[in-house]
């Protein structure tokens, strides 16, 4: 069976979240030395960003209880990221656990394992981010944990994070950072702005955000 859950991590500031709001995974990428990725998932949905704090779950490969039992837990605006080892032998969430996300207003999943009936997610704007799609069912006897540090991709997100995902992946990060983060980040927006413009003008000589003589 799953551990007993550990102490629920505070829910991110609505207003700190919004700040996120549109903002490219890249973007925030660049601006925390290129490392915060969760590599190896893709986006299972049809459309729509993610944006929400992580609950964190950590499953033995091939089995869902404590996911199910997260979901019990889970606040509407959190994300669940689960660290299922990479693993996709067995699909870790459906539609069924889609739909008690949605009802419960969680903000998306995040599994480092498999998911299945992929055509639901496909047909949603419910974000859902997973390494593979598989017929194939989870076991339900765990052992799992809840609410701790987990490992997906080589990065290590925490309870509690800000989880942001688009077309390009998912990025994690401590909503402690998240007011410097996001000056550099407009920062980085304005400058890529004038780039732009520049390249319309003709005036771009290839120099980062410098104009030509």
């Amino acid at each position: 069976m799953a551990d007993t859950p550990h102490p629920l991590a505070p829910l991110v500031d609505p207003a700190v979240l919004a700040m996120f709001r549109g903002v490219a995974t890249a973007t925030i990428s660049d601006n925390l030395d290129r490392l915060p990725g969760l590599v190896g998932l893709r986006a299972f949905h049809r459309s729509g960003a993610l944006l929400g704090s992580a609950l964190t779950v950590r499953v033995r490969a091939g089995d869902n209880l404590a996911i199910h039992q997260a979901l019990n837990l889970a606040r509407p605006s959190e994300v669940i990221v689960v660290d299922g080892g990479g693993d996709t032998s067995r699909a870790l969430v459906g539609d069924i656990m889609k739909a008690i996300a949605e009802r419960s207003g969680v903000a998306g999943f995040v599994i480092d394992g498999a998911i299945r009936d992929s055509a639901a997610f496909a047909a949603s704007d419910f974000p859902c981010y997973a390494r593979a799609a598989i017929h194939r069912g989870p076991y339900k006897t765990g052992p799992g944990a809840i609410n701790v540090p987990v490992c997906i991709g080589g990065w290590i997100v925490h309870p509690g994070d800000i989880v942001v995902g688009d077309d390009d992946g998912v990025v994690t990060f401590s909503p402690e950072i998240a007011p410097r983060l996001i000056d550099a980040v407009r920062a980085q927006e304005a400058r890529e702005a004038e780039v732009m413009r520049m390249i319309r003008e003709g005036r771009y000589d290839g120099r980062y955000g410098k104009t030509s003589k």
